[in-house]
């Protein structure tokens, strides 16, 4: 069976750490910033890791191993 392809979309969106989780970035944060408080646009600059199926699943279109 030949290995599945990396899906180029998610690579452009998504990192694999060095222990295999998925780091991604926030949402909400292209346009119309004004509204939003200063505490919430500096917690949004953060990267956050993916959890739950959602994490397997993003981890097999980069091509990582299953843990």
């Amino acid at each position: 069976m030949p290995k599945q392809k990396t899906k180029k979309a998610v690579v452009k969106r998504m990192k694999l750490t060095k222990s295999g989780k998925v780091k991604r970035s926030h949402a909400y944060t292209s346009h119309i910033m004004v509204r939003r408080t200063t505490k919430r646009k500096r917690q949004l600059r953060k990267d956050t890791l993916c959890a739950g199926k959602f994490e397997v699943n993003m981890r097999e279109c980069l091509g990582g191993k299953r843990r």
